[in-house]
């Protein structure tokens, strides 16, 4: 069954606005072969667009896109001192090239270093991650699996929705964090910076019961035209294998969209 656009205007707390897309965006996720639900929420306009509001709303394993909690937690408990500081990668080869080095928090974000962002959720340890999931409200708020791996194949879910909440009050700096750490996760999040926008986003992708999950959340900071917004968003697929093309398609599909509702150029 292909993802549908729901068509319905309806009002919710707060005054946001959830408006429907006039956009079939099944074109998309048709060409990566994936099925898939996306969300944005327009700053200026306090609305939200979304493809297939139901998926929007179901909460799935974060993997990756965990790190920018992580990172958070990590900061605020000195479990790392700055975005510098360096770990040493224990020489355990892994699969993926770039994990076979030593990483800082910058360069580990980047290159989505799974090792490096365990051994600081090891350091922050099993008290002081549930305080600040229960604090922030995470998803499910679910940290049972171990404390190096809840994100990654364990309880914890969230869905698009609160994926964007969350994001929206890291960008408002209204989280239970220091503005210190919340500044320097915003900083370690830019992907593109350009003269009409800057994009600050996370991928994630895990195997949960055969089932392939792949995430892109972030936002959207756009100057285009002299006019400045925000855009949020949150986009999730769901295949059968973590292939190349799955884990581009992420980042692919959620571009396309952005692009045909002229959020970038």
């Amino acid at each position: 069954m292909k993802n549908f656009t729901c068509i319905f205007l309806f009002v919710v707390s707060a005054g946001t606005v959830f408006s429907q897309s006039t956009n079939d965006f099944s074109k998309y996720y048709d060409k990566y072969g994936v099925k898939g639900s996306f969300l944005l929420y327009d700053l200026n306009k306090n609305v939200y667009i979304y493809y297939d509001s139901a998926r929007c709303n179901t909460q799935f394993i974060p993997a990756s896109t965990f790190k920018i909690f992580n990172s958070l937690v990590s900061l605020e408990t000195g479990a790392v001192a700055d975005e510098d500081e360096v770990i040493k990668w224990d020489g355990i080869k892994k699969n993926i090239k770039e994990w076979n080095r030593d990483h800082n928090m910058r360069s580990a974000i980047k290159y989505s270093v799974v090792w490096f962002y365990q051994e600081l959720a090891r350091r922050v340890g099993g008290e002081q991650m549930q305080h600040y999931l229960d604090a922030v409200g995470y998803g499910n708020k679910d940290a049972s699996g171990g404390i190096d791996r809840f994100w990654l194949d364990g309880g914890l879910r969230i869905s698009q929705f609160e994926q964007v909440e969350f994001l929206k009050k890291l960008y408002n700096s209204s989280l239970p964090f220091s503005e210190r750490s919340m500044n320097i996760v915003k900083d370690i999040m830019l992907n593109e910076d350009t003269l009409g926008y800057k994009l600050r986003a996370k991928t994630g992708g895990a195997n949960i019961d055969k089932t392939v999950i792949g995430w892109w959340v972030g936002w959207v900071e756009s100057a285009t035209g002299g006019d400045s917004n925000i855009y949020f968003f949150a986009t999730n697929i769901e295949g059968e294998d973590i292939t190349a093309e799955f884990l581009a398609a992420r980042k692919e599909i959620t571009k396309k969209i952005l692009k045909e509702l002229s959020i970038l150029p």
